[in-house]
């Protein structure tokens, strides 16, 4: 585990006085605001779908140490383990003295940031006074890093980090506020899309300088010491509060395991979360190893984001949320693989180790644990090629998401993101058919895709595209959610379920599952994404009737699955609930039950 010692630059003044409980409140709001500005100014002036529309970035402030002093509410949450890994990464190559006011840097290299080369860093130092304290930090998503690496990297095809795209290990592409063209032409050269990226790393560093100023009069208006004392403070009040939150759930160490699939292969998810009072230990030892061309990643970010939610959800981030944590991921495991392990498909794991930690704790805190979501990043839909009735170069991009599960006194939610992605959304229709050769022709909630249960899962979404040039569209099979291990149910709910991708060219009679990923589709190639549901909670047959009627009502629930699958009864003219007939089903199926 990365340990991240506190700034204690501002601790001497901090004992001369008492910080000042109103300015300490100021500074504590001024900080997240600061990172929420950065990431307004980055969607604004972003190039590419994926950041203005889709919003697949994060932007933050670090302390020079790597520790986290704010991100942006809403930021991707499986960024956070991997910022600060970044910092301390660069210090130790160049030195707390070998950076200049003006430098900025760009970076991807997995050996450190553990992801697909597209989530590129553009990061920039911060002086005060002529004393370094702190790093601006963007994240974001380029529709294009070189290789193979198109849309949302390369997924499935890529054997190596060199056949994925470009590897950029902390280059300082400017130096003392200087460019280096040499370096801006060689990316340029080795990108599809160079007037994206181009754009999109001058909307990340204009992101950084903005985050830059704002720290920096934070600094002027209450000084050094007071605002670094303060940093140090809230570190420590966020630690408290996440202790608070670990010493309600039972002392005990618990255990559970999952299934993904990947390349025709499979991954164990297994888990042990230990809790004793306020500390809370959660070892991923158990999954599977590395694997060449596998599902690797290099990151702690399954384990934050689910000790997040389970403490406080809804606070601003710092480094203190993870104080109080000890994760335990050996080198070699698919969750720490080593370079040059290829890390493409980094993020398809997360989600389902996210959920599956979430079930080790079911048995200790059942009435906050819920279902099983769609277990996975969404559908990844990329198309790009040629718009030859426009004459120009064109990608699109979106993500379909799924359905989340039921919880103890709510239904889960229809078609949103998975909760490793913070406010990321699919992007609009209207903007997709503006600005490429592609036609939206459905997008539709997927009636009967949510798990049965007291409260049912959410739903999830089915997508159909037709593309009207040739190109590359991103088509794989089960893109969108587990394929072997549905979203589970919890207290008697039952699976939602899983995802599939469907394709038809021209040439074929019918739709059907792809047959690997395809380099380049026909023109007239139409696609369905059909994303999972989410798992069901408590017994479907102690499901309020009049829900589901309303669920057949509303085209989210079939007639048919009213009756197999909750036991409900309608009138022949579908407008009302047959009391007497469900009553008596419900009992037969109960007693079907304890027979069995």
């Amino acid at each position: 585990m990365r340990v991240v010692e506190p700034n204690t630059m501002g601790q001497a003044g901090a004992e001369k006085r008492s910080l000042d409980p109103v300015t300490l409140e100021v500074i504590r709001n001024a900080l997240p605001a600061i990172s929420d500005e950065m990431s307004v100014d980055l969607q604004r002036t972003s190039y590419n779908m994926m950041i203005y529309e889709v919003r697949d970035y994060c932007t933050a402030l670090l302390d020079t140490n790597g520790a986290l002093i704010s991100q942006n509410i809403g930021g991707v949450s499986h960024f956070v383990a991997d910022l600060g890994v970044i910092v301390t990464d660069a210090v130790e190559r160049y030195g707390l003295d070998g950076f200049s006011p003006g430098d900025v840097l760009l970076h991807n290299h997995q050996a450190t940031a553990g992801q697909h080369l597209n989530n590129v860093v553009v990061y920039a130092p911060v002086f005060f006074d002529d004393e370094l304290l702190a790093f601006a930090m963007v994240r974001a998503h380029w529709v294009d890093i070189g290789g193979q690496s198109t849309g949302f990297g390369a997924g499935a095809k890529a054997y190596d980090p060199w056949s994925e795209g470009l590897q950029l290990n902390q280059v300082k592409i400017y130096e003392g506020g200087v460019l280096d063209t040499k370096m801006l032409n060689f990316i340029r050269d080795n990108i599809r899309f160079p007037d994206n990226a181009m754009g999109d790393m001058r909307s990340q560093l204009a992101a950084c300088r903005l985050g830059e100023r704002r720290f920096k009069e934070l600094l002027t208006r209450y000084g050094k010491d007071v605002v670094l004392a303060a940093i140090d403070r809230f570190y420590a009040d966020t630690e408290k509060k996440c202790r608070v939150a670990v010493e309600k759930i039972p002392d005990g160490t618990y255990k559970a395991e999952s299934y993904i699939d990947w390349r025709g292969g499979g991954y164990d998810i297994r888990v042990t979360v230990t809790v004793t009072g306020s500390d809370m230990t959660i070892d991923l030892s158990g999954c599977s190893p590395e694997r060449e061309g596998g599902a690797n990643s290099r990151t702690y970010a399954a384990a934050y984001i689910a000790y997040k939610a389970l403490t406080t959800p809804l606070e601003p981030l710092n480094e203190g949320a993870f104080a109080a944590l000890q994760v335990v991921i050996p080198e070699g495991n698919m969750m720490m693989a080593r370079y040059p392990m290829v890390m493409s498909g980094w993020s398809m794991p997360l989600p389902t180790v996210v959920d599956t930690i979430l079930l080790a704790l079911a048995d200790a805190i059942p009435d906050q644990i819920p279902a099983a979501h769609s277990g996975s990043l969404g559908a990844a839909l990329a198309l790009s090629g040629r718009d030859e009735a426009r004459n120009r170069d064109f990608v699109l991009m979106s993500i379909e998401s799924g359905g989340w599960g039921g919880r103890r006194d709510a239904d889960g939610q229809d078609v949103s993101m998975s909760v490793c992605q913070g406010d990321v959304r699919n992007a609009p229709i209207e903007n997709m058919e503006l600005k490429g050769p592609v036609i939206i022709e459905e997008r539709a909630l997927r009636p009967d895709s949510g798990g049965p249960g007291q409260f049912r899962g959410g739903l999830g979404v089915q997508t159909r595209l037709r593309s009207l040039s040739g190109g590359r569209i991103n088509v794989a099979s089960g893109s969108g959610g587990r394929m072997t291990c549905p979203p589970w149910g919890l207290c008697g709910g039952e699976s939602g379920e899983t995802a599939t991708t469907l394709v038809k060219t021209p040439d074929d009679a019918e739709f059907h599952l792809p047959d690997g990923q395809t380099a380049v589709w026909p023109p007239d190639t139409r696609v369905i994404y059909k994303t999972a549901g989410g798992g069901g909670w408590g017994d479907p047959l102690e499901r309020d009737p009049e829900r589901v009627l309303r669920d057949v009502l509303e085209g989210f629930v079939s007639d048919g699955a009213a009756l197999e699958r909750y036991g409900v009864v309608l009138s022949d003219d579908r407008s009302s609930i047959d009391v007497s007939a469900t009553n008596t089903l419900r009992r037969e199926r109960s007693a079907a039950r304890t027979r069995d």
